[in-house]
């Protein structure tokens, strides 16, 4: 049965099911984009439109909670017949929310990932030929720094917005993060606060905006410099504000 005693379905408004948080007081996406399209189109899509050709695409996504980014990730790139082996490493804190998670209403798009969803509630792992998902039950902030020097090509950085959640917001927690992505790595994020932007941009990323019709603005981030996205000039922002700084440990 789908843990209920900390979490309550919602419908978003693109048809699927994302889940309320009564312990962070969250929800799980944005009921406005859509839990499925927010994954599709804030995470997978700007990611895949930079690594999609790569032969081997490792991932670390950060929090693993319903399962969508890594979900939308196979869902991806199976609809779009990519070759690529991938490897999706993900830590999640509540063990038993995933456990509940063979009954949790997901989007039809997701049906033929049931075998996924199944294996990954059971057991935190599911593996083939093309595909491997690991789930590691515990602090993300622990499990990035024991993975250290494997190197991550793609981040989705989606934990609880840093009101509930700040210690995977930091400047010190992007530094970790910067330890574990290569150079050419693409982090996406659906936070456009300053004090976020201002923390990355510490740790040497360069920002760009990922915007599109039906729904709001995310961002892109790398160390090395990316075509077709908009440029973020962070340095302005922050001398037109600055009161705003980065947070910190």
């Amino acid at each position: 049965m789908f843990d209920d005693s900390l979490h309550s379905m919602v419908l978003s408004e693109d048809g699927s099911y994302t889940a309320y948080s009564k312990e962070y007081g969250e929800h799980y996406h944005s009921t406005k984009d859509g839990a499925l399209y927010e994954s599709l189109v804030k995470h997978v899509e700007p990611a895949f439109k930079i690594k999609q050709n790569q032969e081997e695409i490792n991932i670390l996504d950060i929090c693993f909670g319903l399962g969508f980014n890594t979900l939308a990730t196979v869902y991806h790139h199976k609809k779009n017949a990519l070759s690529s082996k991938l490897n999706i490493f993900s830590p999640e804190l509540d063990s038993s929310l995933v456990k509940s998670l063979v009954d949790f209403r997901y989007p039809k798009e997701f049906e033929e990932l049931s075998h996924i969803i199944l294996s990954l509630s059971e057991n935190g792992i599911y593996s083939d030929e093309n595909l491997h998902v690991e789930i590691f039950f515990g602090d993300a902030r622990e499990y990035v720094r024991s993975l250290a020097p494997k190197k991550f090509d793609i981040v989705y950085q989606d934990a609880f917005s840093p009101a509930s959640n700040p210690v995977l917001w930091t400047k010190e927690y992007f530094g970790e993060i910067k330890n574990v992505i290569k150079e050419d790595g693409v982090l996406t994020t659906y936070s456009i606060a300053l004090p976020v932007r201002a923390a990355l941009y510490e740790n040497g990323f360069n920002l760009y905006l990922n915007s599109g019709e039906g729904f709001r603005d995310a961002t892109v981030a790398s160390q090395t410099e990316l075509d077709g996205f908009i440029d973020v000039d962070v340095k302005h922002k922050i001398s037109c504000n600055p009161h705003i700084k980065s947070l910190r440990d």
